[in-house]
Parts: structure tokens; sequence; C-alpha cells
């Protein structure tokens, strides 16, 4: 049998890829904050008659939208104009460019490594990197970010044999300063950083780099001018100043942690990969004067520890840096394959950990909750864990593809089920309460709630504004004629007549206003 060509690897990372991040991609709830925030910008962008510019001057619940370049919104705002306003049009942007990081990542490592190996384990094992894969899958910025980084890496070694490629580096900047604004500061500081350090600054002398970068970038320069000049220097306060600056000195929002945050969830959600990673970055080491070498040790070291210092942590910023840890592990899963060096004792023990807790995972879900999807997924883990931890036991380096295989299984599983979004059931179901406001309120109108804080996702659903205040300014808020949206607990001790509630749902109780 003779073995694939390059684009036929290609082609069928392409296919895999996608069809792990568009399999039931539409089956739960759009998640509160950034996911939710951004499909209600791009719904008011799909609703801006023709010629009011609401594609450049974004608002959210009317306001101005100052947080984030717009492009992301807008590819969601034409997927709505396409196939209407629903979660699977909200994601499908952002999962197929983050599906197309796959084989684009493939493709960078066909150019800094000296085999094809290693470039597809690299590309296999990001594909099967559980972060990846789950936040590619949300209606938000990181996964196509990284897609459009790994779009500037590729051009930029493809210029080493073909000037003209250089152009691409200038676009994918464009794009990612569309797409997260002054993240192209941190990743285009990285690329500079590494062609100092890799001794290859004469790339900076090639034109096409410096037309791509003028041309590609001019976009997004024109569109923070427009900003500017229509909003003036609130724009910057917020936009530069609150949302960008503001995230390295102080927490945004209370979102805070250690400077280690962001190991611990690697650590968290990196295995089975996280076990090889040692002996790749070892590797990087050892041939730290290779392209690879480099950029792996670079990209990490600078991106890790660029986010560590900042005092606002998010688990989606760490995302980025998980092409740099796929090239790591790539090599070497590339070596073992070569030359068989496998750790049979420390990787059995870990592999036969792993099956024993896919055991006990089916048994919890059998019992606590019963969905035949992760039950299957329960058994496929422990299955092809222990197949694994039998062929590392015998050295066979069979257990690389068996690995591949079933981690595949594992996240199609999981993305094929009702949990692969668990922050869902951190609070109240949505979809139901936003029902109850659909059938009795009015489009855009204010609502008040004794909730602890307001849900971006209910707002989008329900189509209004619901606010979370004090309880003790609730009665207030229903006496100057607005709508309440009360738990029952609040709803007994504000003590309002029963005759004034328009209806219910489990949780909560809506409240006419005082007429």
């Amino acid at each position: 049998m003779r073995p694939f060509r390059e684009k036929e690897w290609l082609l069928s990372l392409c296919v895999l890829s996608m069809l792990l991040w568009l399999i039931c991609l539409g089956n739960s709830p759009l998640r509160d904050w950034d996911e939710a925030t951004i499909a209600q910008v791009a719904r008011e962008i799909w609703r801006s008659p023709l010629g009011s510019m609401g594609w450049l001057y974004p608002t959210l619940a009317g306001e101005p939208y100052h947080n984030k370049p717009p492009l992301m919104h807008l590819l969601i705002a034409w997927a709505y104009s396409l196939g209407g306003v629903n979660e699977w049009t909200t994601r499908l942007p952002g999962a197929v460019l983050t599906a197309l990081g796959v084989p684009l990542l493939f493709s960078v490592g066909r150019l800094i490594f000296p085999a094809k190996l290693p470039a597809l384990f690299a590309a296999l094992v990001y594909m099967t990197m559980l972060p990846v894969v789950r936040h590619g899958r949300l209606a938000m910025l990181d996964g196509a970010l990284v897609t459009f980084f790994l779009l500037v890496l590729f051009c930029l070694f493809k210029a080493r044999k073909n000037q003209r490629y250089a152009l691409g580096v200038g676009f994918g900047l464009g794009l990612i300063a569309l797409t997260k604004g002054m993240m192209v500061l941190l990743l285009g500081g990285i690329v500079c950083l590494f062609l100092l350090i890799n001794r290859q600054l004469s790339w900076l002398r090639n034109p096409y780099l410096w037309i791509g970068i003028l041309l590609g970038n001019a976009p997004a320069i024109a569109w923070y001018l427009a900003q500017w000049h229509h909003y003036g220097n609130s724009f910057l306060q917020i936009n530069l100043q609150s949302q960008t600056f503001d995230r390295l000195t102080q927490p945004v929002d209370g979102n805070t942690g250690l400077p280690w945050y962001y190991l611990i969830e690697i650590l968290k959600y990196g295995f089975p990969w996280l076990l090889f990673l040692p002996g790749g970055f070892y590797l990087a080491g050892k041939q730290r004067h290779t392209t690879w070498g480099c950029l792996v040790l670079v990209g990490t070291v600078v991106y890790l520890a660029t986010i560590s210092l900042m005092k606002t942590k998010l688990p989606w910023y760490v995302i980025p840096v998980y092409p740099f840890l796929a090239l790591a592990v790539g090599a070497k899963l590339s070596e073992v394959w070569e030359h068989r060096h496998i750790q049979s004792r420390i990787w059995t023990v870990i592999f036969v950990l792993l099956s024993i807790a896919g055991v006990g995972g089916c048994v919890y879900f059998a019992i606590a909750d019963p969905q035949p999807v992760l039950i299957v997924m329960s058994i496929v883990i422990a299955i092809s864990m222990g197949s694994v931890a039998w062929l590392v036991s015998r050295r066979d380096r069979n257990f690389i593809p068996v690995l591949f295989t079933g981690m595949y299984l594992v996240l199609a599983l999981l993305m094929s089920s009702q949990s692969w979004i668990w922050e869902l059931n951190e609070a109240f179901p949505v979809k139901p309460v936003a029902a109850l406001i659909r059938a009795n309120v009015s489009p855009q109108t204010k609502i008040y709630t004794s909730f602890a804080y307001s849900r971006p996702s209910l707002d989008f659903y329900c189509d209004c504004q619901v606010i979370a205040v004090s309880s003790s300014t609730l009665k207030q808020m229903w006496l100057d004629k607005s709508y309440l949206l009360l738990d029952n607990a609040t709803l007994q001790t504000i003590n309002l007549p029963n005759s004034l509630i328009l209806g219910n749902s489990e949780e909560f109780a809506l409240i006419y206003p005082k007429s």
C-alpha cells in the first residue's frame, strides 16, 4: 500500500477536524459572557438597516460596543443572514476557522521539521486537545486568533523560498488586529523575537513583508481611526485602556489568579499529551538552534510569561500557546515512533490510571447523569487507554495511533453530548426563563432581576435587557413602572400582589410594572 501524499494528509486532516468541530455544534445554549455577548453584538449588526453603518459602529443593547474589533461579529452576522439566528449559525464561523488551524499547523510543521512525521503528529495532537476543540466550537475569538497566527507562521516560513508569501504575514497580522485588537502586538512580538534569536533578520529586508504589513493592517488602522473620530476619547478609554492595558495591571471584573494559574489550566486539561510534553521541550532545548526548536521555546516562554504576569486571568487566554505545545509533543512522539524510546513503566501506570478513570466515569454517568453518549464515551476511554497501556508495556510503538484514535472518538462523543459546555450548570437554565419573558414582554424592554448578576445569554434569548439590582432597589423599580424578574424568595420578601404576576418559570416569576 502506497503511503499518503501530503495533499491527501491535508485533506484528511481538514475533513476530520471539520467533523469534530461541527458535530452537534448547536446542541447546547450559548454560554454566558463572551459567547452570548458576541452573539448579541452580531445580531444587532444583522438587524441594523442598510446605510446605518451598524457594521462599522457595532452596538450592544443599543449602546456603543468598544470591547473588540468586529471581524468575528461581522462573520456571525453574515451567518445569521444565511441561516437565521440560532446556536449553530452563531458558532459556525469560529468553529470553521479553528478547524482550519489543524491542516495549517501540519503545513507549518512541514516547513520547520526535516521530516513529515513530527508535523503530522503535531497536527493530530492539536486536533485532539480538549481546550482547543471546546473553546474553538464556542462563539469566541481565540480559536480564530490562533488560526490567523498559524497563517502568519506559514507565510513567514514559506517566504524563505518565495518572497511573495511574505504578503500573507502582513495580512495575517491584520486579521489578528481585526479579531482581538492589541493582541497583535504580543503575537507579532513573538515573531520578531524568534527572527532575532534565530538570526533570520534578513527576512526583514523582504519588501513584500512591509507591503503586506501596510496593506494587511490598513483595515484595522482605519477601523480604530473611525471609532476615534466617531466616539472621541471615550473609545480610547474603553477599548485601549479598560479592555486592553488595564488587563495587564489589574483584574478586570474580578477575574484574577496566581502567576501559575495557566500552568494549572494546562495540567487540568492537557492529558494525555501532557505526558510527552517534558520530552518534547527537552528535544526543543537540544535542538534550539533549529527553526522548530527555537519557535517552540520562544513562543511558549514569551506567551506564557506574558499572560501569567497579567493581573486579569481567564481560562481561554492560554489557547494560543497550544500550537507550540503540540509541536513539542509531535516532535517527541516522532522520536518515540522512530527510535522506540518508550518509558514503559511510568507511561503504563498513567495509562492504566486513565483506563480506571474511564471505568469510574462509566459508573458515575450511569448513576448520576444517565446520558448514553457519556456512558459510551467512558467505555471508549477505558478500552482505548487500557489498550495503550498494554501496548506501552510491550514497547510497541503502535500505541501512538491507538491513542490518537481513542482521543478523537472520546472528543467526538463528548461534543455530541449535552455536557461539553459544563459552565451551563453554574446557574439556572436561561431558555425557559427567556420563553416566559418573550411571551409577555416586548423586545428591547429593560427588566430588573433579583438574580445575583446579569446574564448576557438571558439577554440574547429573551431579546431584552435583564439587569441585576439589589433587593432593596427592586420595589422602587416596580414603582417606576418597570418589569421585574424575581426568584420565589425575593417575591415573598418584597410582598407584591399575586395579581401582578404575568407568569412563572420553575425559578422565577415575571412581575407586571405598576401602571
